[in-house]
């Protein structure tokens, strides 16, 4: 088992940034690939980004460029650095953890956080 908690969103005028952090517990961290999801309300729930236990990173074309995906295994945390944040942008934000390799399908994921509110305002 392994528990997950998101942490770092808020409110951000367009343009702006923010950066996430999911804290994990439980079985060892580094053996996981990790992932970033969002959820729009009234949308389903979409890919943002993932990384490998390797450090490999893999986006979204909608996130390309301006989000950054990364993990400190030494401190069981993955972190998503969202940077020229729009209002679309603005959703739920999941971190999930996936004993494969790093993946964009919801599915693929076994375990997942309570995600935490992200909104950018314009």
């Amino acid at each position: 088992q392994v528990q997950l908690v998101e942490s770092g969103g808020g409110l951000v005028q367009a343009g702006g940034s923010l950066r996430l952090s999911c804290a994990a517990s439980g079985r060892t961290f580094s053996s996981y690939a990790m992932g970033w999801f969002r959820q729009a309300p009234g949308k389903e729930r979409e890919f943002v980004a993932a990384i490998s236990r390797n450090g490999g990173s893999i986006y979204a074309d909608s996130v390309k460029g301006r989000f950054t995906i990364s993990r400190d295994n030494a401190k069981n945390t993955v972190y998503l650095q969202m940077n020229s944040l729009k209002p679309e942008d603005t959703a739920v934000y999941y971190c999930a953890a996936d004993e494969g390799s790093a993946r964009s399908r919801i599915y693929d994921y076994d375990y997942w956080g309570q995600g935490t509110q992200v909104t950018v305002a314009s």
